[in-house]
């Protein structure tokens, strides 16, 4: 099948490609968003802001494990699909996706391993030995996201990103009614439990979702014909996986201790243990996903600029990638600032109508300018790993992760609650900052 000409011609056909795949991304990606604020807002009231609190940080932990299991298969396949294509050598795309699906399997292997028998001692630093059972859960569940980012990865680099939307959708959907159906059934007075229960249904979304992912690419038309050599494609996978994964291991690993000693530090800080648990629960799972819900666009096109600037790339076209670049940042800007604006004077109601929590409308408007600098530093991550900058990005998340952690330990135990929120300014406006400077240094930049 013959490739779209990205970057050639009119200014409108050299973004068609990639405006109709974020197109097809942001339809699904808002439904998605939808159901898991409605899943959001239905466990919050089936385990309270102390459940949420001790989900979030289990969830943090599994944060941990999936880095190790997926190792950074998704955009390495991505990236390597999207050159066999820019180059025209389609015939290597099977040998890509075989390397990916063997190294998937055998990092999750041993990342779902390492969760099961290690969940006691990661309960224990994490300072709530209840996580043990929820942990455990998470773990069967790895394999099946690992090999999920290799076919996404397939999807988003031969333009197709509307199957993995598909696929996340029956995951999400799966999610919902799983977790919907058993959660009645166990004591809201087991927080331990409750987590258990959503950690199992998340696990068996994510096998519906490897299955329907495997179907969707069987019926794919751009899979190269007879068997793909392994050999070829897993050794420049290794040499792009290795590096990335460990850098990801790093910054996952530091913002995982972040999260961990949020709860910690507040109760060093005169907080009782079920109090701080609750702000932790309230900040990370119910404001963030409203701060983050009308990102769909953007988070979408960030996705799409991988394979779309890679092929500029190859090609050589500079100008290409300074325009994308340019218009794409340019409307990030208006929208994530109207955005802001919104949920500054909305923020209250929303709190009340989504989450019945006052206290989370506060939050939602406190930390509304966020918007801004997250919606953006989305869109220039995804420049910059498009670009083959990836390492760079690592680098800044790290730099990112290790600061917020020490200002974690150091300044809320004596400011409480405020720091944390000042925290939150800091550390997303400093990554912006770093990731934009590090653009600059590449291609030149306008703005509106």
């Amino acid at each position: 099948m013959t490739q779209p000409n990205l970057f050639g011609g009119a200014a409108v056909r050299k973004l068609s490609p990639l405006v109709r795949s974020t197109l097809s991304m942001t339809a699904m990606s808002i439904l998605l968003r939808l159901l898991g604020l409605y899943l959001n807002s239905r466990i919050t009231g089936l385990i309270g802001a102390e459940g949420m609190g001790l989900l979030q940080l289990g969830m943090n932990v599994e944060a941990l494990a999936v880095t190790l299991g997926s190792s950074g298969i998704h955009f390495s396949v991505t990236r390597l699909i999207s050159e066999e294509l820019g180059l025209g050598r389609r015939e290597g795309i099977g040998g890509i996706l075989r390397a990916g699906g063997s190294y998937a399997l055998c990092f999750s292997g041993a990342a779902a391993l390492l969760l099961f028998f290690f969940a006691p001692g990661a309960a224990r630093f994490a300072g709530d030995i209840r996580l043990t059972l929820p942990l455990r859960c998470f773990a069967p569940g790895l394999p099946f996201l690992a090999l999920g980012s290799v076919f996404s990865g397939y999807f988003t680099a031969v333009y197709r990103p509307w199957k993995t939307m598909v696929c996340q959708g029956a995951e999400q959907l799966a999610m919902v009614l799983l977790t919907l159906l058993l959660l009645p059934l166990v004591p809201r007075e087991s927080p331990a439990l409750c987590c258990a229960v959503i950690a199992l249904s998340a696990s068996a979304a994510g096998g519906i979702s490897l299955l329907l992912s495997y179907i969707m690419y069987r019926h794919d038309g751009i899979r190269s014909p007879g068997r793909p050599s392994l050999a070829g494609g897993l050794g420049r996978l290794m040499k792009l996986s290795l590096p990335l994964a460990l850098s990801s291991y790093a910054r996952t690993a530091l913002s995982t201790l972040q999260h961990l000693l949020v709860p910690k530090a507040l109760q060093r800080g005169g907080s009782t243990a079920s109090a701080a648990l609750a702000v932790y629960g309230t900040v990370s799972g119910m404001v963030f996903p409203v701060l983050s819900f009308a990102s769909v666009f953007f988070t979408a096109l960030a996705e799409m600029l991988i394979p779309t600037l890679t092929k500029a790339q190859v090609q050589g076209d500079r100008s290409a990638m300074e325009r994308t670049a340019g218009r794409i940042l340019s409307a990030c800007l208006l929208f994530s600032s109207a955005v802001a604006a919104l949920l500054f004077f909305l923020g209250p109601a929303l709190g009340r109508l989504i989450f019945d929590s006052a206290e989370a409308g506060r939050y939602i408007r406190a930390l509304s300018p966020l918007v801004i600098v997250m919606y953006m530093d989305s869109v220039v991550d995804g420049m910059l790993k498009g670009l083959g900058l990836h390492l760079s990005s690592m680098f800044i998340n790290i730099l990112d992760a290790g600061a917020t952690l020490l200002a974690v330990s150091l300044l809320l135990p004596r400011y409480g609650v405020p720091a944390y929120l000042a925290i939150l300014y800091l550390s997303e406006c400093g990554n912006f900052l770093l990731s934009f400077i590090r653009l600059r240094r590449l291609i030149t930049i306008k703005l509106l």
